[in-house]
């Protein structure tokens, strides 16, 4: 029963997003590293050892932590933090870790404090300008590398990028351009240092090029994370389609005021977040309402969204014609905008037996 906000999690939509992805990897001879930092649960990463899934990504070494009671092969997939040391000494002793690293400044770091074997990418910057070094910058990687090879703590994985921002994207044909780019700049790195380090790979992350490319010649390895889920966010890309978004939040309705053709729902910025969709017709969108089909969804209801969000409250707008159809009391399902900041906000799933899939720190 609904008395609050919660997370609603579709276990069949959800399963079938892994396996399509799985095959897709397994099509293309890619290895499936996938990010879990958008589920953040032990329970549902099981549900990816049915594909042979044996190594993941994280975004902390707090993440890794939690994931290394399961799993013995995991990705930090953020720039090294020197000041975990301790944290990163003591995952090297139980699973085989692998940190990012962008700066000779860390690697020299790591080489001197680390106890046991870390395995490290080089983050490259292929276009987002988030983070990572510029593929052109071949005399800091030189460097990096040099310091690496001379010290018996640090073995070279390979080159790692992050499309970002493919979320920019309005449609199919720009996330492909940016996925040609990307994979055009690993590659010329990777053939550039292999004969030195013959076993470096490829490492590519990013659900929009994940799910809509059929082209990865060059790349060893594919890292989407927010595939899980899906949201409205990938659905405008062009990512998915709303029938493979696994998860929606269900909010009481506290209020509804008929003058203005809106209801008040108990569900605000620190459930869903803040993330946003813009268009001309609409304006600002915070999520879209779904039909209630027991206790799943169905199609998006026409002209309903949650036009704004404070704290605890949410402001949906209804159609004239169908704010009758709403009573306190009851409660509406809205699909989120991004499904990784909602879930990391939640804590934990709803799914249709009424038990709960915890997460980290829930």
């Amino acid at each position: 029963m609904i008395q609050v906000p919660s997370l609603i999690l579709d276990v069949e939509k959800c399963k079938k997003n892994i396996k399509d992805m799985a095959l897709k990897a397994q099509k293309h001879e890619l290895v499936f590293r996938p990010h879990f930092k958008t589920h953040q649960s032990l329970e549902i990463g099981r549900w990816f050892k049915e594909y042979n899934v044996n190594a993941i990504t994280v975004s902390s070494l707090e993440m890794a932590a939690y994931f290394a009671t399961e799993w013995d092969d995991i990705t930090v997939a953020f720039p090294t933090n020197i000041l975990e040391i301790e944290r990163i000494n003591s995952l090297a002793k139980k699973i085989e870790l692998n940190l990012l690293v962008e700066s000779v400044e860390t690697i020299q770091y790591l080489s001197e404090n680390l106890i046991g074997i870390v395995g490290f990418f080089i983050k490259i910057d292929a276009g987002y300008h988030r983070t990572g070094l510029e593929p052109i910058k071949t005399d800091t990687i030189n460097e990096i590398l040099k310091i690496s090879t001379a010290s018996e703590k640090l073995y070279f994985k390979g080159f790692l990028a992050h499309s970002g921002h493919t979320y920019k994207c309005n449609n199919k044909s720009d996330v492909l351009k940016i996925h040609k780019e990307c994979i055009h700049v690993l590659r010329n790195l990777k053939e550039r240092y292999i004969i030195e380090f013959p076993d470096i790979i490829a490492s590519l992350g990013d659900t929009p090029s994940c799910s809509i490319a059929d082209n990865f010649d060059g790349v060893d390895e594919i890292r989407p994370g927010n595939f899980v889920f899906y949201d409205l966010t990938q659905n405008r890309i062009g990512s998915n389609t709303i029938d493979q978004i696994s998860v929606v939040m269900a909010c009481p309705i506290v209020a509804i005021h008929e003058d203005r053709n809106e209801l008040v729902i108990y569900g605000g910025g620190v459930h869903f977040s803040k993330e946003r969709l813009e268009n001309e017709e609409e304006g600002t969108i915070y999520g879209r309402i779904v039909e209630r089909k027991g206790n799943i969804w169905g199609d998006v209801v026409d002209e309903m969204y949650i036009k704004s969000l404070s704290q605890e409250h949410g402001i949906v707008s209804v159609p004239n014609h169908k704010i009758k159809s709403y009573a306190v009391g009851d409660y509406l399902l809205a699909l989120p905008i991004h499904s990784c900041m909602t879930a990391n906000l939640m804590k934990r799933y709803k799914v249709e037996n009424g038990m709960d899939i915890l997460m980290m720190n829930s």
